[in-house]
């Protein structure tokens, strides 16, 4: 039987998106948590891993021609992932298209807006302390989501999964940044179709065993400003020189 697929991880949306895909696929794994909050993302060991010094990422013990590979960014991990399984990620050209793209509007649009929204709305308050400062940026994002959720309700109403008719790693991207929306200034009333998707995956065996995954890792708590400002050091507003430092620091 062959070694599990090393998971780095921490419970995010991002993080999420594997240990969904993992699970679907009935690939073996173990959950290798990196607590982003406290910046082990930033360990030379991760970073050989990934260079981005973003997780998730993974290392496959059993990959290409039978030897070890890692890999880094969510989508590339998801097609790695599909191919190797030969599941969620059609074999047909215009099907994989189909997906291809989806993921990537995912990768380059869904997550990052939300992700920015999340910040103006959960993070910015507690580390600026002028209100006047945070409003166009919440604004500006919250505005952007509030656009994509409109591209996914109009999809969903052509077909019944994003990429197509069959549940796919694009929908397994883009689940868990869609299922948050009402918490980033989002109401699903306006979007009946993507609500309906939501639940209909968030109903997935596979999708309930992948929440869990990792769930002692994060205790739910209100964070303070100090602590949130500790925690904004390790999170945002990093540069290639702070984090050339703290690797010259770990040797």
């Amino acid at each position: 039987m062959a070694a599990p697929i090393e998971l780095y991880f921490w419970p995010t949306p991002n993080g999420w998106k594997i240990s969904i895909a993992l699970e679907e696929m009935g690939l073996p794994y173990e959950l290798k948590p990196v607590n982003i909050g406290r910046g082990e993302q930033f360990t030379p060991e991760f970073l050989r891993i990934s260079p981005n010094n973003r997780m998730p990422a993974i290392v496959d013990p059993d990959g290409p021609a039978g030897s070890p590979i890692s890999v880094f960014e969510s989508g590339a991990i998801l097609q790695y992932l599909g191919r190797k399984s030969g599941q969620f990620y059609p074999s047909d050209e215009r099907s994989r298209v189909d997906v291809d793209q989806w993921l990537f509007w995912q990768m380059g649009g869904l997550g990052p807006m939300a992700g920015q929204a999340s910040h103006f709305i959960n993070y910015a308050p507690k580390i600026v302390d002028d209100p006047a400062l945070i409003e166009y940026g919440r604004a500006r994002y919250v505005n952007e989501l509030n656009r994509l959720c409109g591209v996914m309700e109009r999809r969903l109403g052509e077909s019944a999964y994003l990429g197509g008719d069959e549940y796919s790693i694009a929908d397994v991207a883009s689940w868990p940044w869609a299922r948050i929306a009402h918490k980033l200034g989002q109401s699903f009333d306006d979007f009946p179709k993507l609500k309906a998707w939501v639940d209909r995956i968030h109903e997935r065996p596979a999708v309930q065993r992948a929440l869990k995954a990792g769930d002692e890792l994060r205790q739910k708590q209100d964070l303070s400003k100090d602590q949130v400002r500790e925690m904004a050091k390790n999170l945002f507003g990093q540069t290639a020189n702070s984090v050339n430092d703290a690797k010259s620091k770990q040797g």
